[in-house]
């Protein structure tokens, strides 16, 4: 986003923020913890001091502040009703299913697999049902990008896969394709997704 947006950032490699027993000064965790007190990603801090620890909100601000890149409509635009609606379902709703997938121990020690599995299993009935929505050779809004697109590249490389995408819901992974073949964001699909 801060590409499409076209505001140059600096990337601080955190990598293993979220492993236990990183709780000495330097490591990722307290890197993290220096600037957001539960020591998550996104962590973006921006020149003039604002801190934004949601992506939603990252979504809004840059918006707000770089309106040509049309991240999301703008305030009174006809589309920003359903942008925000769908902004907040990725985030209250797909998000949560990587949470739980990725962490299951943190919400049932005594059944990690299990708590794994049905959010996994919920993840993918999410997909189909925003598949449903759409229209081919669109965007998630119709006929331009937003930032709703370049969730659906991100996410579409995790779990379940861009496989899973092509075989059941190809709307989203053509949505996620015409993402990679812009070539201002091939950078970022390089260094985060072997080369996509």
């Amino acid at each position: 986003m801060l590409i499409s947006a076209s505001i140059p950032y600096e990337f601080v490699d955190v990598s293993g923020f979220d492993e236990s027993g990183e709780d000495g000064a330097g490591t990722p965790r307290s890197t993290l913890l220096a600037v957001n007190s539960l020591a998550r990603v996104p962590t973006v801090v921006f020149r003039d001091g604002t801190i934004l620890t949601e992506s939603a909100a990252l979504v809004l601000h840059l918006s707000d502040l770089r309106p040509a890149a049309f991240l999301g409509p703008p305030p009174g635009h006809m589309l920003r009703p359903a942008f925000l609606d769908r902004l907040v379902w990725l985030v209250a709703n797909v998000y949560p299913t990587f949470t739980r997938a990725d962490y299951p121990h943190r919400f049932s020690p005594a059944s990690p697999d299990e708590v794994r599995d049905t959010a996994r299993a919920e993840r993918r009935n999410l997909w189909l049902a925003w598949e449903a929505l759409l229209r081919e050779n669109e965007w998630a809004l119709g006929g331009r990008r937003t930032a709703l697109d370049l969730y659906v590249a991100v996410m579409a490389n995790w779990n379940p896969g861009l496989g899973w995408f092509e075989g059941h819901c190809p709307k989203l992974a053509g949505i996620a394709k015409r993402c990679y073949l812009d070539p201002v964001l091939a950078p970022v699909w390089s260094r985060n997704f072997q080369g996509r």
